[in-house]
């Protein structure tokens, strides 16, 4: 028996030739024939046939029929858009026109488009209350949906518009997955608000916030000012981290991470992504491309390239969570060991908020965006160049067409990277098309330096191991000063987020203290949420520079400090960070990449986990997904057997 395939039996010179023709991958497929000589030849059809080719189809085309769809357009490559649109993430609230957009490109580029959605969590919403503890979980809710819609429906190819903190890693996800034709184009960045000649985001409304010192009036004027419209929150926080990583992996297209969202730049991108997905998917399921596929496009050499950018600018530490996960589900050679050994080697080249407020997105758009610090990389020998992107370029071409340090810069570059913030409260996508008079080209002061004028000969992140983080923990050297790169204090232990902050708030934490935060990992949360609060609250306390956190949870890409995250084994799959007691001395050195606890291996040993004192209501939900989720330094991702 064949499956999905085509069959014929021939004779030449008395010897029978079975000729097999068959469709997609030959993955799954069922043959059986007693014969001499069986010769495979592999015919292309888009996988939206078996809905819609042959006398069995006839119910699945009646269906289609009722969408409104012709004759013709049934024979088009139909092309999903999965759209994360809702209104309640900032982030999200425009994606509709982004959809609009990518919709009327698909149309006349000669695709189907077929629009359905994804879940959004605003993590800034979520975040302090219980709800962040569901945000991490949606990751997966949105792989599956999307794996699930997608093959359900038989979809040739897709266009994925996420923008904040979970859609991208879990659209990457189910690309990953799937493996057929996608490109991603984000939403877009929020621009940073101004005040006093500073740029201003969420991060510095919650720190003012807490800060006693700080007026009513000041506060009001720093919130009223901090996010002026649509987009993803502007500094290099998770979202803007992962959407300029898609850039970096090569499935999406130059300026993807950086283009404001308001700007009309944006509009452009979408629908140089819509022509793009047709053409890729015409070339694999016409010519037989396999080089447009996602697991072509991101290898492993894709993923040290798109890691080695993220420590050149200092990025969320979220993002190794995330990209360790899409690494995974790609069955891509890629793991905590690795990111250690491009850490040591890697110079950190860009400072963006949060861990300056000089420079936002905005700015790192004007010096060249993603490609542009690509090229500074590249330029010490610290990237493969020769990988494949989704345009169908090399790594190599396309930073050599978009750079914009050449003498003369290419007129797409100009257009890209010149693209300004509107300076007033804007939420319509691409409503504006303000221009900077120049590009940043400065890169020995400039918002991208050259290696020559690296910030730190050492990347803007960190692994560490050590007695208390066997396999692993994860700091943003980034928003460390260095003068406590080597931190030694006795321990403040707390076993959830909410007691940490009142640690904080109420006085109970001192300068030179180690706060440590148990059981807020993947399993022990569960769903590790984001921990903003507890390391803004040692800034509004002023004790940036004289603590340090650390903990089995995760931060925010708006964190910075001495705060150490994905701590693993974590408390509840019984790591030794559970067994930590007040008063226990803990050992930071960056340097030699390595925390400790002052205990012996005996002594550690002997010692059982420290007795939870809080209590948390779980809810069925969370309690699944703690059934199979893997630890930190894995990913985060559910083991499933």
């Amino acid at each position: 028996m064949i499956l999905n395939s085509q069959c014929a039996k021939i004779k030449i010179d008395d010897t029978e030739i079975f000729t097999v023709f068959y469709y997609g991958t030959i993955e799954g497929l069922l043959c059986e024939f007693c014969s001499d000589l069986i010769i495979m030849e592999r015919v292309f059809t888009m996988k939206s046939s078996v809905i819609k080719d042959g006398v069995s189809t006839a119910p699945q085309r009646s269906l289609l029929n009722a969408l409104g769809l012709t004759e013709e357009e049934i024979k088009k490559p139909f092309i999903g858009i999965v759209s994360s649109k809702n209104d309640i993430v900032p982030g999200h609230m425009n994606i509709d026109k982004i959809v609009d957009a990518v919709k009327q490109g698909v149309a006349l580029a000669g695709g189907v488009p077929i629009v359905f959605p994804a879940i959004a969590v605003c993590d800034g919403i979520a975040m302090g209350h219980e709800g962040m503890k569901y945000s991490l979980v949606t990751r997966e809710l949105i792989a599956d949906s999307t794996e699930a819609m997608a093959k359900a429906h038989a979809f040739d190819a897709l266009v994925m518009v996420p923008n904040c903190d979970k859609n991208v890693p879990g659209m990457l996800m189910a690309a990953m997955r799937l493996n057929i034709p996608t490109v991603f184009v984000s939403g877009g960045p929020m621009e940073a608000g101004q005040y006093k000649g500073e740029n201003l985001d969420l991060i510095t409304a919650m720190i003012k916030g807490a800060d006693p010192t700080v007026s009513d009036a000041e506060l009001a004027e720093v919130e009223d000012r901090a996010c002026p419209g649509c987009g993803c929150c502007s500094g290099m926080f998770t979202a803007n981290s992962m959407n300029n990583l898609t850039e970096a992996i090569g499935l999406s297209l130059p300026g993807n991470g950086s283009i404001l969202a308001t700007h009309a730049n944006r509009v452009r991108l979408m629908q140089d992504a819509a022509r793009l997905i047709v053409k890729n998917a015409l070339a694999y399921y016409e010519d037989g491309d396999e080089s447009v596929l996602p697991r072509s496009i991101a290898t492993r050499q894709a993923f040290l390239n798109a890691m080695t950018l993220d420590i050149a600018m200092g990025a969320s530490t979220n993002t190794v969570l995330h990209l360790l996960a899409v690494a995974q589900e790609g069955n891509v050679d890629f793991t905590m060991k690795d990111i250690d050994a491009l850490s040591r080697r890697t110079p950190f080249l860009c400072k963006l908020s949060p861990n300056s407020q000089k420079y936002s997105i905005q700015e790192y758009n004007r010096a060249g965006g993603t490609l542009n610090l690509l090229g500074e990389l590249a330029k010490g020998g610290l990237l493969d160049t020769s990988v494949k992107r989704v345009d169908g370029a090399t790594l190599a071409e396309d930073i050599e067409k978009y750079s914009v340090m050449k003498p003369q810069v290419d007129a797409e570059a100009v257009r890209i990277y010149t693209s300004a913030p509107g300076g007033r409260f804007c939420n319509k996508l691409g409503a504006q098309s303000n221009t900077y008079p120049s590009l940043d080209t400065d890169r020995e002061q400039g918002c991208i330096r050259d290696i020559k004028h690296a910030y730190t000969k050492d990347g803007g992140m960190a692994i560490l191991f050590g007695n208390i983080a066997q396999d692993g923990c994860v700091v943003k050297t980034a928003g460390v000063d260095e003068s406590i790169w080597h931190f030694e204090g006795p321990a403040v232990v707390f076993d959830s987020q909410e007691d940490a902050c009142e640690g904080i708030l109420g006085g109970k934490v001192k300068k030179g203290d180690v706060v440590v935060i148990t059981h807020e990992g993947p399993k022990g949360g569960p769903g590790m949420q984001e921990m903003l609060y507890p390391t803004s609250y040692i800034k509004s306390m002023h004790m940036g520079k004289e603590c340090a956190l650390i903990t089995d949870g995760r931060f925010s890409g708006g964190t910075s400090g001495l705060s150490i995250g994905h701590i693993s084994p974590e408390a509840a799959s019984g790591g030794n960070i559970g067994k930590i007691l007040d008063g226990d001395i803990i050992e930071i050195d960056i340097p030699s990449r390595s925390i400790n606890v002052h205990l012996s291996d005996e002594e550690l040993a002997a010692r059982e986990q420290r007795p939870m004192t809080r209590h948390r209501e779980v809810s069925r939900a969370l309690r699944a997904y703690a059934q199979s989720v893997s630890s930190a330094d894995k990913g985060g991702v559910r083991i499933i057997d």
